[in-house]
């Protein structure tokens, strides 16, 4: 089910009616965020240590993780990039994405001494306004899972 084509049963925004102006600019206003968000995620941090670059092997050697762990968070961070794109997905997918900030965020503070400890801060922002926002696409969730 896309935004703008759901059921007439939905309690998705889009089975409001039509959008104003404004509702309008800030649906695609949300969904660039989105879209810039998951190409970080996807291109900026999970690729990194998917390809085990060097960079990603060292900084999980320096926490004592290996590459486990660094595969694991690439594969989260990944599919959470792509899951921020699925309507049914979005709220979802950005509040485990803001999880994965609070880690790394403790993981700054205490294994690099705070250096760019901001960034994990900056990004959690942007994912919660988004799981606030998609949060509807919560009961479309529920009831596909219901169903099966």
């Amino acid at each position: 089910m896309s935004e703008t084509t759901a059921s007439a049963g939905s309690t998705t925004p889009a089975a409001s009616g039509p959008l104003t102006g404004r509702a309008r600019r800030a649906r695609v206003a949300l969904r660039a965020l989105q879209t810039v968000l998951a190409l970080f995620y996807g291109v900026a941090s999970a690729l990194p240590k998917l390809i085990a670059h060097p960079s990603a092997v060292e900084s999980f050697d320096r926490i004592g993780w290996g590459t486990g762990a660094m595969y694991t968070i690439g594969a989260l961070e990944l599919a959470g990039a792509v899951a921020l794109l699925i309507p049914v997905l979005q709220s979802v997918a950005a509040l485990a994405l803001a999880a994965l900030m609070v880690g790394a965020f403790i993981v700054q503070l205490t294994v690099f001494d705070g250096r760019n400890a901001v960034t994990p801060l900056i990004l959690i922002a942007p994912l919660i306004l988004i799981a606030w926002a998609r949060r509807a696409h919560n009961r479309d969730l529920l009831r596909l899972l219901h169903r099966r």
